[in-house]
């Protein structure tokens, strides 16, 4: 692995490993900061990951800034940065992971093979850094599942580590991807938000996300769900970790949220 570091590394049993792909915002620095609660050694990769992508052209237009996204890391805490090649990673053809029967719900309906792209190269990533713990985010709720089930089924001795989501002061979920969004469509996707700040507070929160979501200006829905966190099954009355998750297009970009909900009975 490359090295790029503001420390030497020292000898530690623990290594804290947080994988991006890149275009870094405070979601992806408050991972390193959590990171360093649990090594002072932290591994932070950068790769746009090819197999996650069903269509070229967004990952052609994926944004790359390794020099200043390392710079961003290493200030947040990091102590080594990998940014390796496609090469690297993939010498050959890659035998694909299945996810599993979850990964085709949800974000698999229209992001088919998705999820096995992710795991796939987590998996590999994995066997590089051979980290004691990995930090994911709750943005993407869905695929911190997926590695969460994937690690514990095969038995990968890493600890998977889950990360409060993080917003903007107006309540819009931090994503790489709403720089896209324009003045308009950031006011657009504060809807949805709104709609789960409403449903967190709601007896019903399926119908009051819904009742926002559904007709919203500027905004196309694509699911809206209440799920048991730890099944990912719809919730029921009986469920004790209720959560909503939401996907959405606002001004041609996907955009993805989620919030716990209150337990009702």
């Amino acid at each position: 692995m490359s090295n790029q570091s503001n420390k030497s590394n020292e000898s530690n049993e623990s290594k804290a490993f947080v994988p991006t792909m890149g275009a870094l915002h405070a979601g992806h620095l408050s991972l390193i900061n959590l990171a360093r609660t649990f090594s002072d050694d932290v591994v932070v990769s950068i790769f746009v990951n090819p197999l996650q992508f069903e269509n070229p052209d967004d990952l052609a237009k994926y944004p790359r800034d390794i020099e200043g996204d390392s710079a961003a890391a290493l200030t947040a805490g990091a102590t080594e940065i990998w940014a390796p090649t496609v090469d690297e990673i993939y010498p050959s053809s890659p035998k694909i992971i299945s996810a599993g029967p979850i990964a085709s719900l949800y974000e698999g309906v229209n992001r088919p093979g998705h999820f096995d792209g992710v795991v796939t190269v987590v998996d590999r990533l994995f066997q590089r850094v051979r980290p004691t713990h990995a930090i994911f985010g709750e943005k993407d709720f869905q695929q911190l599942f997926l590695i969460k089930q994937w690690v514990r089924e095969k038995q990968i001795p890493v600890e998977i580590i889950s990360a409060p989501l993080i917003r903007d002061e107006d309540g819009l979920a931090l994503s790489s991807r709403n720089i896209r969004l324009g003045d308009q469509g950031r006011s657009d996707a504060l809807i949805i938000s709104k709609a789960l700040f409403a449903a967190a507070s709601s007896d019903n929160p399926q119908a009051t996300l819904l009742d926002y979501l559904s007709a919203a200006p500027g905004f196309t829905l694509d699911y809206a769900a209440v799920i048991d966190e730890d099944t990912f099954e719809l919730a029921s009355e009986s469920t004790e970790k209720p959560r909503a998750i939401v996907a959405g297009w606002v001004n041609g970009v996907r955009l993805l949220d989620n919030m716990q909900m209150k337990v009702t009975r």
